[in-house]
């Protein structure tokens, strides 16, 4: 009998469509789009580098490796696969845990987004922020405890209305905005795509456009439930890096246009830009509405990921890598525990809202964090697609890279230097924002690291034999 799913078989019900969109809802946050935007015509470049460098390779390895071991677990499994049980845990908790900064930075972007809607002075209130951030995941946690089927659907229509629509919109405007020949903050020529490579610390942005693009090994967390995962995971892999790649590029674009660089906020933004546009064609009543759809947007995204982490670390504790206590699910198979510990763990980090100068410093410094343990993460994945070309080459792959070992090599090996180099880049302060003092900045990037490092490893160190479920169904079956 096969225990490396869930113990209780999850009914498939998810469809390539609604993966796809669940694909699309991880990654295509119009959040981000203010981060690109910085770099004005030069954004293009970086789009293309990061792309070609990070984004291709991740959704080829995830493919690959979904298509091969499509069971729930996810980067779990895949790592245990190829290293054995400790780095496959070290591997998906350094999924799960990126979250734990990543939360309260998008969800900033919900708060900043709802005063500018009922009363603007609000988007630079911390107190208010941090409120809005933790009212709004804690109720998102309970949500997920009614199941996959309704989180997937809930994420399905938010990321149609809050991401496609409003997205397709600001990319229209924009393109209206230069039909028309209105001012531009952007110029568009040779000298302008090619970026300004003397100050290093003008490139510091780049390390989150590669945090913008991860996340398409996540949809893997819902294999058990996906309508014949061999098939769709290639497709909605693809499809979805497709529809992020062009609605990041355009998207920041259109901001870049209508805001000078120097004046466009990383929490607001995209708001900033909607309402430029649809003030200058009379059409503000409707800057409400779009704001209503990015929250919703936003909130999708966040739903989106949630559980599904959540899900392939549940995995792990199946196989004794935590206490007991976090193998609890309740009748719809969700792992509540594991859910309200995420609660609690990132009602704390949300609180660095009040440690640092402003939103946008606080923004950075939590996507920075965010950004580098997740690469290591990434790290781990392309090191364990190598690995399991020769360790378990008979496998079947619905999608395979082409070549049994030079393929994987290269791919693999691009992935992982693209990575190591945005993992140093964010330890430099962006020049675009003040982050006050450079010890807290580097000590909070350096000590959060080293913290997030350590802890699976010590768990895994300290694990006792009597967590492992799996051991005792075997037994209760014999």
């Amino acid at each position: 009998m096969d225990f490396t799913t869930d113990v209780k078989n999850p009914k498939r019900v998810i469809s390539v469509f609604v993966l796809a969109m669940l694909n699309v809802s991880l990654m295509a946050s119009l959040r981000n789009l203010p981060l690109v935007a910085e770099y004005g015509y030069s954004a293009i470049f970086y789009f293309v580098v990061v792309g070609f460098l990070f984004l291709l390779p991740s959704a080829l390895v995830s493919a690959e490796l979904a298509t091969g071991w499509p069971k729930s677990g996810g980067i779990y499994i895949w790592v245990r696969e190829a290293f054995g049980d400790r780095w496959g845990f070290f591997a998906i908790w350094m999924q799960w845990v990126h979250n734990v900064t990543w939360y309260p930075a998008i969800l900033a972007f919900v708060a900043t987004t709802i005063a500018y809607i009922f009363y603007p002075p609000l988007a630079t209130n911390k107190y208010f922020v941090l409120l809005v951030v933790l009212v709004g995941f804690w109720k998102m946690t309970i949500l997920n405890f009614l199941g996959i089927r309704t989180s997937s659907l809930v994420s399905t229509i938010g990321v149609i209305v809050g991401t496609i629509l409003p997205g397709t919109l600001l990319i229209l405007l924009g393109l209206t905005w230069v039909l028309l020949g209105n001012p531009m903050h952007i110029t568009f020529s040779v000298n302008s795509f090619i970026p300004d490579f003397s100050q290093f610390n003008n490139l510091v942005f780049l390390g989150g456009l590669f945090l913008a693009f991860a996340g398409l090994e996540v949809s893997a967390g819902y294999a058990g439930e996906v309508q014949n995962p061999q098939k769709n995971f290639p497709k909605a892999i693809i499809l979805a890096a497709i529809i992020t790649f062009f609605l990041f590029m355009l998207g920041a674009l259109a901001i870049g246009i209508v805001i000078p660089k120097d004046q466009i906020s990383l929490v607001s933004g995209v708001m900033e830009a909607l309402r430029i546009f649809l003030d200058s064609y009379n059409m503000g009543w409707l800057l409400p509405i779009m704001g209503i759809s990015l929250i919703i947007g936003a909130v999708a995204e966040v739903n989106s990921w949630i559980i599904g982490p959540v899900k392939a670390l549940y995995t792990t504790t199946l196989h004794g890598n935590m206490p007991p206590v976090f193998q609890y699910t309740n009748e719809k198979n969700v792992p509540v525990n594991l859910l309200l510990f995420q609660a609690i763990v990132v009602t704390i980090a949300s609180f660095v809202f009040l440690l640092m100068p402003n939103l946008s410093s606080s923004y950075w410094i939590l996507s920075a964090l965010s950004t580098q343990i997740y690469l290591i993460m990434y790290i781990m994945m392309f090191l364990a697609a190598i690995r399991l070309r020769y360790v378990r080459p008979n496998v079947p792959r619905a999608y395979r890279i082409p070549h049994p070992h030079k393929g994987i090599w290269c791919v693999s090996i691009l992935g992982i230097i693209a990575s190591l180099f945005a993992l140093f880049l964010v330890f430099i302060p962006p020049a675009q924002i003040y982050v006050g003092s450079l010890l807290f900045y580097e000590s909070f990037l350096i000590i959060g690291l080293a913290v997030m490092i350590l802890i699976p490893l010590l768990i895994h160190a300290c694990k006792k034999p009597h967590w492992n479920l799996l051991e005792k169904k075997v037994d209760s079956l014999n």
